[in-house]
């Protein structure tokens, strides 16, 4: 069986006080990691605020041997955020791992959606992965190690009804992660997606009682556990959920090129069954193989 490292770790997980992020808190401490409990506190929607729920798990995680320290700020307040990475700092030496789980909902289908809660959800799920992934990327690239992970999700990949904000802003976290990817890989940081499908507050009253009862939180955690690891690949959207693990992956087709006098929509239209082509689909290391692909197909069929 292949071993899952950490060694000397330090952990930063947003949203911790309770569901998934508790989840992954407390499995974290187990395997020695030090960890930061972060959440607001706040109700589902984002209203709201205690330091209990973060208080809470940092006891479950001592109670149970661990060592951990809580931070009830919001991960939209960028100052609040540089705090609790400072905090960490100053108590252990470093910060080595980031998970960006915390989140809220404000579901409504798009017509009757108020624009201020398509900006809090996003401002939540997108600019508060941005803030403590900010707050310790300079650390991180100095240390020359670093395992952040965001939270999208199957809406962000796929669409759900009523969910357009929420949508937007997970995969807005996927072309993050794309970026980062580039970015840290001279630098030992990995960056990495898990979209999980798990019973929480933020699902309970949106699926049936059958798959609740499968979906436990815990079942999320071990493709975290693994995402946060010495060994953690990088640009990967890992999913998971009811004991499944799985890939999900960007792909584009091989598509058509076309000269310069046949490029207009009636064109388009008569080929489209050959743009739509699933044969010969491939993934891209970068944002430079799409435009590598048509200058390719160019060549070849000038060529030819």
């Amino acid at each position: 069986m292949s071993t899952v490292e950490f060694n000397d770790r330090v952990a930063i997980v947003t949203g911790a006080g309770a569901g998934l992020g508790r989840e992954h808190a407390l499995e974290l401490a187990r395997r020695g990691v030090k960890v930061v409990v972060n959440d607001f506190g706040g109700a589902r929607d984002g209203s709201g605020g205690s330091a209990g729920p973060a208080e809470d798990v940092v006891n479950e995680i001592k109670a149970e041997g661990g060592t951990a320290m809580p931070a009830a700020c919001s991960v939209t307040d960028y100052e609040a955020v540089q705090k609790m990475v400072a905090d960490a700092i100053a108590e252990w030496g470093h910060v080595d791992i980031v998970v960006n789980n915390a989140g809220v909902l404000r579901d409504k289908s798009f017509h009757k959606m108020e624009l201020a809660d398509f900006d809090f959800v996003m401002d939540v799920h997108l600019m508060g992965s941005v803030n403590c992934t900010k707050a310790v990327w300079d650390h991180m690239r100095e240390r020359q190690y670093g395992r952040l992970v965001m939270t999208t999700s199957s809406t962000g990949l796929y669409g759900n009804f009523g969910q357009a904000n929420y949508g937007a802003a997970k995969l807005a976290l996927v072309g993050f992660m794309n970026t980062l990817h580039q970015e840290g890989a001279g630098k030992g940081i990995h960056t990495n997606c898990i979209s999980p499908v798990a019973a929480t507050r933020m699902t309970e009253d949106i699926m049936p009682e059958e798959a609740l009862k499968a979906l436990v939180p815990e079942a999320v955690t071990p493709a975290v556990v693994y995402l946060c690891s010495d060994g953690a690949p990088s640009k990967t959207i890992l999913t998971a959920g009811a004991g499944g693990y799985a890939a999900a992956k960007i792909l584009e087709t091989e598509g058509i090129w076309l000269p310069e006098a046949e490029r207009n929509a009636e064109a388009i239209a008569a080929n489209i069954d050959q743009i739509l082509d699933e044969t010969g689909m491939q993934e891209y290391a970068n944002g430079g193989g799409q435009g590598g692909k048509f200058f390719r197909r160019m060549q070849e069929v000038m060529k030819g």
